[in-house]
């Protein structure tokens, strides 16, 4: 019988040693098919990485920065850290070099633990704050700037109030903002993930996701460790050839993802295998069969993923309209999640039986959520109050007034809008939406989620540029290819002629061209046609939740009024 577990208090030191000492000798982390680690051995690893960590000099409230890839040794040195009155600075491991060194050198971190795959990143950085760099792999010192010194762990009691971690962002609008979050917002949020998917101890995660990102961190981590639960890890990137043996090794009951990994299998595995011919694409247009289909494919998909997966969670960006009915009519075990690393980091949810199509769900329990100044739609910019809202962002102070109101009210700087059941519906980021020639909003979101619904085309960003919307899109080049006729067979037959076949492949392309746009904006309304549709050569720049950084897109952009 699943029984809510309420921490007290809701600090990571109450949380992790309460796990040590109830759940001893049940594993608590490792890598799939590598040697499992249990609490008791985190523990005893803790004490030993916590003697270390004050043998440097090391006092309460000191910064901690961890740079690596999930493994348990990440785990190791996060709980010594949280656990013994320092402030974590966890870093993603995509982060560039220079991103790196901002992060160490405005977080003032004095101690680095950085793994051996990511250690070329730190080459001749140079900050005054760092004394020690520890490898993480085995948790030998790298470099020094001070003497050892035997210490006993000081007996720190942390406070709920405390500052555990300072996150930095990597976000879509351009330069890391370090978000100061307090022992209470992380456990408060881990200990209400509870109300929409209970666990225990037989539950297994496969962590596929940053363990430096709040959504992993909190829910992937710290939300099975107060239930003493276990979780694995992958060695390589979670690509198709690493995640289908570990699924089958693994067989987990639960796992967090972002929007990209779902809609890229159904890309592949369904919508690719009746876009075909025109008859499997009428087939799968009725939609009594389209459900069939469905449900077939869903019982695939579900023994590929080991076949007692409870909760596929995905969060971090918005779903796919047709990946989301896909799942629903397929039965999966999908779940919804909304929230910002600013509130630790969910706000809203919906559980595997309780999701509605395009909705991100019902407000955590104990978080108040609004909409400021809506429309005529209802649609306004959502705020959020509550035990797991920030307590600001790091040396910051202009930029933390901008987002929370004196009376504890934050500005996620989203759009959305309340259903008649108070369901939160995400439109889009506010400082993506363009206003239209009549003073209309437009949500690009919403345009680029039908984009992408188009044969061949794999992603996509709607921006404005000199008064019209324009559609940047990355293609399956190899799929277009097989698909338009006489496409390969031109450049085979005629190579040789040089000039001419590249003139006829233009021709092609042009005529493929003109009739893509010509279908989209007969899917759009009269406000969001697209004008001009830019081929992208490369996949866009994304976040470790991967959404596309806008910025590095839309700095050049030149915005005039529509003419």
């Amino acid at each position: 019988m699943h029984k809510k577990i309420e921490p007290s208090p809701l600090t990571l030191q109450s949380i992790i040693n309460t796990s040590i000492s109830n759940f001893y000798d049940k594993t608590c982390v490792s890598f799939v098919g590598g040697k499992p680690m249990t609490y008791g051995d985190l523990g005893q690893k803790m004490k030993e990485i916590g003697e270390m960590l004050f043998s440097l000099g090391l006092e309460s409230g000191d910064k901690v920065a961890l740079l690596g890839h999930n493994m348990p040794n990440w785990v190791v040195a996060y709980f010594s850290v949280v656990a013994n009155g320092l402030i974590i600075v966890p870093i993603l491991p995509d982060f560039t070099r220079e991103e790196i060194e901002n992060v160490l050198l405005h977080s003032g971190s004095k101690v680095l633990f950085v793994s051996e795959k990511l250690a070329s990143k730190i080459t001749g950085i140079e900050s005054d704050d760092l004394t020690t760099v520890v490898k993480l792999d085995d948790f030998s010192v790298i470099s020094s700037k001070v003497e050892k010194v035997n210490v006993i762990i000081p007996d720190i009691t942390v406070k709920e109030d405390d500052i555990v971690a300072i996150i930095y962002t990597s976000g879509t609008t351009g330069r890391s903002k370090g978000v100061m979050l307090t022992n209470r917002n992380i456990a408060f949020t881990a200990m209400q993930s509870y109300t929409f998917h209970p666990i225990d101890s037989t539950d297994i995660f496969l962590s596929l996701l940053p363990l430096s990102h709040t959504y992993e961190n909190t829910i992937g981590l710290i939300y099975p460790m107060i239930y003493g639960a276990s979780v694995c890890y992958l060695e390589k990137p979670p690509t198709a050839s690493a995640l289908l043996p570990a699924l089958s090794a693994v067989r987990p009951t639960m796992i967090l993802s972002v929007p990209l990994i779902m809609e890229k299998l159904y890309k592949a595995q369904i919508q690719s295998k009746f876009m075909k011919s025109r008859i499997r694409r009428i087939i799968y247009k009725t939609a009594l069969f389209r459900i069939i289909i469905h449900r077939i494919a869903g019982k695939k998909l579900y023994k590929t993923f080991g076949g007692r997966l409870k909760f596929f969670g995905i969060g971090g960006a918005k779903l796919d309209s047709r990946v989301e009915r896909f799942l629903k009519e397929a039965r999966f075990p999908y779940a919804i999640g909304y929230g910002l690393t600013e509130t630790a980091p969910l706000l809203a949810g919906a559980g595997v039986k309780y999701t509605k199509l395009q909705s991100t769900g019902y407000a955590v329990q104990g978080v108040e959520l609004k909409i400021n100044n809506p429309d005529k739609k209802g649609v306004g910019e959502i705020l959020a109050k509550g035990p797991n809202v920030m307590l600001g962002y790091y040396k910051n102070s202009e930029a933390t007034e901008e987002v929370l109101t004196n009376d504890g009210w934050f500005h996620t700087g989203d759009f959305g809008r309340f259903d008649s059941k108070n369901r939160l519906f995400i439109k889009g980021r506010m400082k993506n939406t363009i206003l239209g020639a009549s003073g209309e909003n437009i949500y690009p979101e919403d345009i680029e989620t039908i984009i992408n619904n188009q044969r061949f085309v794999v992603e996509s960003l709607v921006l404005e540029e000199d008064g019209y919307l324009v559609a940047k899109v990355l293609l399956d080049i190899d799929e277009l290819e097989k698909n338009i006729e006489h496409f390969k067979a031109i450049y085979e037959e005629k190579k040789e002629k040089g000039r001419q076949v590249l003139h006829e492949l233009d021709e092609k392309y042009q005529a493929w061209s003109q009739h893509f746009v010509k279908e989209l904006n007969a899917k759009l309304n009269r406000i969001s046609q697209i004008k001009r549709v830019d081929i992208m050569d490369k996949p866009f720049e994304k976040t470790a939740s991967q959404k596309i950084k806008r910025f590095l897109y839309t700095k050049h952009s030149k915005k005039t009024s529509t003419k």
